[in-house]
């Protein structure tokens, strides 16, 4: 298996998504319900065929991941060649960014020596779906970027 497979929730929101895979497969709906009883070993490996397949076509896609914690910020950019990241580190201890109060404290002292900004550039391994996987793994979210975009242009006016 590639990457993880699905929850039982993903399997019932995704449920026609695997009728079709199955069907693909020409497995029908009496002979699933054989596996599932007879052959566990068969299912098991199915759902991770299918998981390993959602998850290929959705990393596909992702343009922006976003990983918060309360001190910092990562914000990543998921180019065809390479992720580029822009990076906030808040200094002042007090600061807690994932709360309304920390992040408005954020926008007011966003120039502020408590706050610092890095950037990088990074190419991807072999498995670029494999490096996106590992920073959702690690907590980050995909985003439509709003927030890698707006300190870009904070960045480029500096």
């Amino acid at each position: 298996m590639k990457y993880a497979r699905l929850t039982k929730e993903q399997f019932e929101e995704l449920h026609q998504e695997f009728i079709n895979f199955l069907a693909t497969q020409s497995i029908t709906a009496d002979e699933w319900k054989d596996i599932k009883a007879n052959k566990p070993e068969v299912a098991e490996q199915e759902l991770d065929v299918f998981s390993d397949l959602i998850w290929e076509g959705v990393l596909s896609k992702v343009a922006y991941l976003e990983h918060i914690s309360p001190q910092q910020m990562h914000l990543f950019q998921c180019t065809e060649k390479d992720m580029r990241l822009i990076a906030l580190k808040i200094k002042n201890k007090n600061v807690d960014i994932t709360t309304t109060e920390g992040y408005e404290w954020l926008r007011n002292n966003l120039l502020s020596d408590e706050v610092e900004f890095f950037t990088s550039r990074k190419g991807y391994s072999e498995e670029k779906g494999q490096d996106k996987f590992k920073l959702i793994q690690e907590g980050a979210n995909i985003t439509k970027g709003e927030l890698f975009q707006y300190f870009e242009t904070i960045i480029a006016g500096n």
